[in-house]
């Protein structure tokens, strides 16, 4: 009897089982006729079997379609090379948030030889056009540890660089007294060298005689990334578990004093293959050092490596504005500013700039912007009419006020990509993007209240000093020295304009260009240190007239942008931090 019973429950699950592979093969209904978004798209199935697909920038994606089951085929005329066959993918229809009776469309990959189409289609979800997008409630969790023993900061000495391009991310320390020449192979001129493991591109910060570096170890042995000019948006395919590192290193010896695994488990986002899941540079103002790693989040340590606090900001989605499929991780670093921390999260879901108390890490002002996802760092400079944090995105360059959030000002017209960080000098700011067709440079008077958006044919005004389009710099920070404004392009063409008039001074193609260039520009006693993604860093005399002094190896790839302190450049490699000076 008992087995009779079985063969009817088998025979029951089997009926289920069944049912509910029937259904899943079923054609998940009618695609909606209505027009549908995805990032910067806008997509139109006509019931007739037609389609539209719109997005500003790209080559318009027309044709026709069919649906088999859950099956979409495309096809399309007149496309891109390579888009003539069908593009297959599997489909799902399903009601959106809210119950308005409107359905969103998701597809999946089966098969696309279309390399345009595939990027766009795979993997997205297509919501009606005319519906408001509803973003997530963002939660920013503190977790504390030991209390701060001194709540004063220590005092910033002309020796220390505590964050991105050192002071106001300047890039300019004197007083140096660098070689011109050194060789990472034979030592000549290097004091130090030690290696460190992971992946990185965040540069080293450092105050006394100290130095903090942050790396993300993958426990992959064979993680990496890939340099290079390029134009894909591909993502890393490393998702193996990760240890994000901080480490202090003795700036004299090149010893480790201590090191700490802020974190350790999987990634919670994908990076860009040439990017690292440790982007960003630390900070420290002497008596603390501020990491922070995207999604795995925000860790604070005194400067002896004890744990003070963390904060949990929630998931980061940074990408490409126009495919929100395509994730690339985030780069903006932390600054620390009268016992603040200011982070700029611009994602693709919400964005905002955030303040925390430095000693505790509790939240003390948050502002948030309508913003496409943006990859610099903010700077504060203390300008002749009061503090002033400006921030590069790409709908608005802004300028706030860093003790409330409060914006001061805004500037359209840059670029739909934002990666170089605000720079100040001689009174003025200096903001640039590189991402066509755009492409900015703009210098911004301190005391500027309002909107600032300079009218179609206009390129100065009260508020600009003046601007260029065309000219900007999508990776490197532009560089201001000795009256001159320095602009240097990822592919090796390095521009010098007078500051105050914006006249071209040299616009010349660097010799050795390699991979490309990355890393930012710095400057000392009289000469500018250009690094290539190779490894080479060029040696350029400062000046209205282009000399070129000297290039030096250091036998790894480079894109990290180095610091200065007391005589010292101290470079990160990929696989090593160098202390390179004359030996004393």
């Amino acid at each position: 009897m008992r087995s009779w019973q079985n063969i009817g429950l088998c025979i029951v699950l089997i009926l289920i089982f069944s049912s509910v592979i029937s259904s899943a093969q079923q054609s998940p209904g009618p695609l909606p006729s209505t027009a549908l978004k995805f990032g910067a798209f806008v997509a139109k199935f006509d019931p007739g079997g037609t389609f539209t697909l719109q997005g500003k920038g790209w080559p318009p994606l027309n044709g026709k379609w069919n649906t088999n089951d859950a099956v979409i085929e495309l096809t399309m005329s007149g496309g891109p090379g390579g888009c003539d066959g069908a593009g297959r993918y599997e489909f799902g229809v399903e009601k959106t948030v809210g119950g308005n009776g409107s359905n969103s469309v998701s597809f999946k990959l089966i098969a696309d030889d279309c390399v345009v189409r595939r990027m766009i289609v795979d993997g997205s979800v297509w919501t009606p056009a005319d519906e408001a997008r509803a973003n997530p409630t963002r939660r920013i969790t503190l977790t504390p540890g030991a209390r701060l023993s001194s709540s004063r900061p220590m005092k910033n000495t002309n020796a220390s660089w505590p964050s991105f391009r050192g002071p106001e991310a300047s890039g300019v320390a004197e007083k140096q007294n660098l070689p011109d020449r050194w060789n990472a192979k034979t030592g000549e001129n290097i004091l130090w060298r030690t290696p460190l493991p992971g992946l990185a591109h965040s540069s080293p910060v450092v105050w006394g005689n100290r130095i903090f570096v942050t790396s993300a170890v993958s426990s992959d042995p064979k993680a990496t990334f890939r340099p290079g000019l390029y134009g894909d948006g591909d993502a890393s395919k490393d998702r193996s578990t990760h240890r994000w590192m901080i480490y202090a290193l003795d700036k004299r010896t090149g010893k480790i004093d201590w090191e700490r695994a802020a974190y350790q488990g999987e990634p919670i986002d994908k990076r860009h293959i040439k990017s690292t899941y440790a982007n960003s540079s630390p900070a420290t103002d002497g008596r603390i050092v501020v990491a922070w790693f995207g999604s795995q989040g925000v860790y604070a340590y005194d400067v002896n490596g004890k744990f003070l606090w963390k904060v949990d900001l929630g998931r980061l989605d940074l990408g490409a504005y126009d495919i929100p499929t395509y994730e690339w991780g985030p780069a903006s670093s932390p600054i620390i500013w009268n016992g603040l921390v200011i982070l700029q999260c611009d994602t693709q879901t919400d964005s905002f700039l955030l303040a925390l108390d430095a000693a505790t890490g509790k939240t003390v002002w948050k502002t948030d912007r309508d913003e496409l996802p943006s990859w610099g760092t903010p700077t504060i400079a203390n300008t002749a009419t009061g503090a002033v944090l400006v921030a590069n995105a790409s709908n608005f360059i802004r300028g706030y006020d860093p003790s409330t959030g409060k914006e001061l000002w805004r500037l359209g017209g840059s670029s739909k990509i934002t990666a170089p960080t605000p720079i100040f000098g001689e009174g003025m700011f200096v903001v640039a993007s590189g991402r066509g067709p755009e492409r900015p440079i703009f210098v911004v008077r301190p005391n500027a209240r309002g909107d600032l958006t300079l009218p179609e044919g206009k390129t100065a005004s009260d508020a600009i000093v003046w601007s260029r389009t065309g000219r900007g710099s999508y990776m490197p920070t532009p560089l201001i020295y000795n009256g001159i404004l320095y602009v240097l392009a990822n592919n090796g063409t390095f521009d010098a304009y007078d500051l105050k008039t914006g006249n071209e001074l040299y616009r010349q193609r660097l010799a050795t260009v390699g991979s490309g260039f990355s890393a930012s520009p710095i400057a000392a006693d009289g000469k500018i240190y250009l690094s290539n993604e190779d490894g080479e860093i060029l040696v350029v005399a400062a000046g209205e007239k282009f000399n070129h002094l000297a290039t030096n190896s250091m036998g790894e790839l480079l894109m990290a942008t180095p610091a200065l302190s007391d005589g010292v450049m101290y470079v990160r490699s990929s696989a090593s931090l160098f202390a390179i000076g004359r030996k004393r």
